[in-house]
């Protein structure tokens, strides 16, 4: 009968022992969630950023020119397509209202910088046009949008 009975001092002893080993405050940080969470970010953004860019396609010449940095303030694209159409942003825009419509949103914008997308099917003097009608509307600062890696004056690719 008596070696059923457990000794009360070996059974509370062994108990503080594993309490103290508990309360332990751990020293390892658990990264396992972060890690979770930036790969949901990544994917998220991944698939987000190829439907942010203005969506007009036009075949635009390559330069080897730098891009041009960028600002707080959305920038507002013309678009000039090989059919001769014209588009600011992504809105048709007909010729007789495109200086009205210009000089609307100038009235409200910060900055007098507008970015021209010109189809390289388009003549010089299409382009010409276009850039003196951004002038008149208020619009001093056009930039030339182009694809990168093409022809250099040196004759070098870029």
């Amino acid at each position: 009968m008596g070696a059923g009975m457990a000794r009360p001092e070996s059974g509370g002893g062994n108990r503080r022992r594993k309490r103290s080993r508990r309360s332990r405050p751990m020293s390892e940080i658990n990264v396992t969630p972060f890690v979770d969470v930036m790969m949901v970010l990544l994917i998220i953004f991944m698939v987000a950023a190829p439907l942010l860019t203005v969506g007009v396609p036009v075949q635009l010449p390559e330069t080897a020119a730098n891009a041009l940095p960028s600002e707080e303030e959305e920038p507002l694209t013309v678009t000039l397509t090989a059919e001769g159409g014209l588009q600011i942003q992504t809105t048709e825009v007909a010729r007789d209202e495109f200086i009205a419509r210009l000089r609307a949103i100038a009235a409200e914008r910060v900055s007098d910088r507008v970015f021209l997308r010109a189809d390289g099917a388009n003549s010089w003097d299409a382009v010409a046009e276009v850039m003196g009608a951004l002038n008149r509307a208020g619009f001093n600062n056009i930039g030339l949008v182009t694809d990168i890696g093409g022809p250099t004056l040196d004759g070098s690719d870029g």
